[in-house]
């Protein structure tokens, strides 16, 4: 057996193999209510053999949307909407996460097929956004500084969305630490110049994304697995590197979380990043070296032989992917086909007649 297709045990949860969607937003959702379109675009996934599949960013405030057609889990009727796609996933024989966010100053922003761009203002719909530090996302409307009592009811809104995610069916929770949104904000020198405990060292940068860590390690208990994704670098001067990440990662492990899903960027407007196949796996083994916890891979990662060696090589434990998901649903099923896994043990038995006309 190929360690792509073997087990992973995490807490009290296995997952049947290491290859993974990662959270891609859809922005098809109305008042942060899912639909339709997720329920089958989610559902996809599990007929196509993914170990386990992560929702889109899930704002647990309002306010906390990438823009106003994104998906949350504030309420119970967004929990109650999610629970159906939970059902379905389980039905063929995955796992489902949900990754709870908070956009900060990225928030309010049009979606990417609206034909425009930028800030949506609030006569269009949008909203004030609130970040660590006055600092704008580039071409972005200016967030407001968080005061410490908008602060700390965050990590209460972080909680009842794990306690809601929970009650909906998730066997995975993830905190986005990533691509420029509130705790990434947090977590960065760019966009975080705060003076009080929330800022000035790395330790004091850190501390929503551990509050948070502990916060919703107490909801959820000790039985389901809690990750992490982290932005491994700002790819800009005066950024986080690699191994601030590294070692912030390694200090959400001691708070409770359970892996780093490592990806790269997203900050900043002038970022200088490469981007080739695995382009991030380097980072994901950083993190992995300096956490000594299980890490995640993702980033142009297309082929059952690829994904394997980058575990082979010790540089995660399993891997993420998001676009080639997208282009092919069945990309599990195909890269275990590609690495000559057994199809009576992969394939859905509905599909195991067309197993021979996959190139292998």
């Amino acid at each position: 057996m190929s360690l792509l297709f073997s087990p992973l045990a995490v807490r009290n949860v296995t997952f049947k193999n290491r290859l993974w969607v990662a959270p891609m937003c859809q922005y098809s959702a109305e008042d942060g209510v899912v639909n339709d379109w997720h329920h089958v675009h989610l559902s996809q996934f599990a007929s196509g053999g993914a170990g386990l599949i992560v929702t889109e960013a899930a704002a647990v405030v309002p306010e906390g949307r990438i823009s106003p057609r994104d998906a949350g889990i504030w309420n119970d009727t967004q929990r109650d909407a999610w629970a159906t796609i939970t059902e379905s996933i389980h039905a063929r024989g995955s796992l489902a996460g949900i990754q709870l966010a908070h956009a900060g100053r990225k928030a309010s922003t049009w979606w990417p097929f609206s034909g425009q761009s930028g800030s949506v203002s609030e006569v269009e719909g949008g909203w004030e956004t609130l970040g660590p530090s006055p600092i704008a996302y580039e071409g972005f409307h200016a967030p407001r500084e968080m005061t410490a009592a908008q602060i700390i009811a965050t990590v209460e809104a972080f909680r009842l969305a794990a306690r809601r995610s929970i009650t909906a069916g998730f066997d995975v929770i993830e905190l986005h630490a990533a691509h420029g949104y509130l705790l990434h904000e947090f977590l960065s020198p760019l966009s975080n110049t705060r003076t009080d405990a929330w800022g000035g060292s790395l330790e004091n940068q850190a501390r929503l994304l551990l509050d948070l860590v502990r916060a919703v390690r107490d909801e959820i208990g000790p039985k389901v697995p809690l990750f992490v994704r982290f932005s491994a670098t700002d790819a800009a001067p005066g950024g986080l590197t690699t191994d601030d990440v590294a070692t912030v990662a390694r200090w959400t492990i001691e708070a409770g979380a359970d892996l780093s899903d490592v990806s790269t960027a997203g900050l900043v407007a002038h970022q200088k990043i490469t981007v080739g196949p695995g382009y991030q796996v380097a980072h994901a083994a950083r993190v992995r070296e300096v956490s000594a916890a299980l890490t995640a891979a993702v980033g142009i990662i297309t082929s059952g032989p690829q994904a394997e060696g980058i575990l082979q090589a010790g540089d995660a434990d399993a891997i993420f992917a998001g676009r080639e998901f997208l282009r092919d649903p069945h990309f599990a099923l195909r890269a275990a086909s590609e690495l000559g896994e057994d199809p009576e043990t992969i394939w859905p038995p509905q599909y195991i007649r067309a197993y021979r006309s996959v190139p292998r």
